[in-house]
């Protein structure tokens, strides 16, 4: 299903209030963006107990229950993880993944809140969740009755939103600062290869790792930890970026002429890290139009201009990734710097092409 509208993770409780409440809701979003756990926070916010059920591990029984005999008649005894005296909330977690026999058997528990003679207790909310077929995750088409059954809610990860929790459970130090730097970096599209990529989730298995080894983690396990978790041009990153923090030495520096690009091999992933905080310093730094540029600004691209030379001597490729158009092929930083660019660094002009 294709989202026309999406939401953050902060509007999902006030949301679910008013929806919930009500009517049957299911929340749409990629792998790893915090679904479940809003879901559960949400519950216990209504001082309701929580009961999953994974879409994947269920059978149709597992739902209907299974024959008795009585009075002479079978009856179907609901299982006592559905069949509960207290009202609660009931979350289908993964619904969209289950066979299409065990999403027909939710047809009505889900519309008309039971399962045989047995009707969920008043006050109870049902809740689901799955990802989308575009997720290269795991995922069955919804027949019309069931989509048409539910109001549908499609969340989306939302960098401000997470650091505010994560700022509250004691999420890495390292992570917090890298991501304030780079929200951008807090998720990636799923690949379409069996490979790590960044998810809120990811960052906080990575926040668990770092916590466990702590201040005596070597260089070669961080890669490993991060090339485990996330994205590889996401954890070249945060590789860098922990290695600045470690050796006092960043963009600052350098800017200023207090300090050199790195040039040894093994730097490589911190000369990266650097030229995207470059490439970051100029976005914010260098006006739109040449017009009216003040000195300082002059000054700026005077500057940049100089260290581009100098990063593109020790790597013409990295130096490339500070002037690189966006994903759709745009100019990301100003025309006239890099019309400048190309004529004083035409090699490295050539080098994108």
């Amino acid at each position: 299903m294709q989202a026309a509208v999406t939401v953050s993770p902060s509007r999902i409780p006030e949301l679910l209030l008013g929806l919930a409440t009500v009517r049957p809701v299911f929340v749409w979003g990629a792998p790893g963006i915090g679904k479940s756990s809003l879901v559960r926070e949400f519950a216990a916010s209504l001082g309701l107990e929580c009961v999953s059920l994974i879409g994947t591990q269920l059978a149709p029984e597992d739902l209907i229950g299974v024959p008795q005999i009585r009075d002479g008649r079978s009856v179907f005894c609901p299982p006592e993880s559905i069949a509960r005296d207290e009202p609660y909330c009931l979350f289908l977690d993964e619904l969209n993944a289950a066979t299409p026999d065990v999403q027909k058997a939710f047809y009505s528990l889900i519309l008309d809140r039971r399962i045989g003679d047995y009707e969920l207790p008043k006050g109870s909310i049902v809740i689901g969740a799955g990802n989308r077929a575009t997720d290269n995750a795991l995922a069955r088409p919804i027949a019309s009755a069931l989509v048409n059954r539910l109001t549908h809610v499609h969340l989306e990860a939302s960098a401000k939103d997470w650091l505010v929790w994560a700022a509250e459970n004691g999420i890495h130090p390292w992570i917090l600062d890298h991501l304030t730097d780079r929200p951008d970096h807090l998720w990636s599209k799923p690949p379409k290869t069996e490979e790590p990529f960044s998810t809120p989730r990811s960052w906080h298995m990575l926040s668990d790792a770092l916590h466990s080894f702590g201040q005596d983690l070597d260089e070669e396990t961080l890669k490993v930890l991060a090339h485990g978790t996330l994205t590889p041009r996401h954890a070249t990153a945060f590789c860098g970026y922990v290695k600045i923090v470690r050796s006092r030495f960043g963009i600052e520096a350098i800017i200023k002429g207090d300090a050199r690009w790195p040039n040894r091999l093994e730097d490589r992933d911190l000369l990266y890290y650097l030229a995207e905080s470059f490439r970051g310093r100029l976005l914010k730094e260098l006006p739109v139009s040449k017009e009216h540029m003040s000195a300082a600004g002059r000054q700026t691209a005077y500057r940049a201009k100089s260290l581009l030379v100098q990063l593109a001597e020790i790597s013409v490729e990295v130096a490339q990734t500070v002037i690189a158009s966006d994903a759709d092929g745009n100019p990301v930083l100003p025309s006239w710097f890099l019309v400048e660019a190309a004529r004083d660094m035409p090699r490295l002009v050539e080098a994108r092409r």
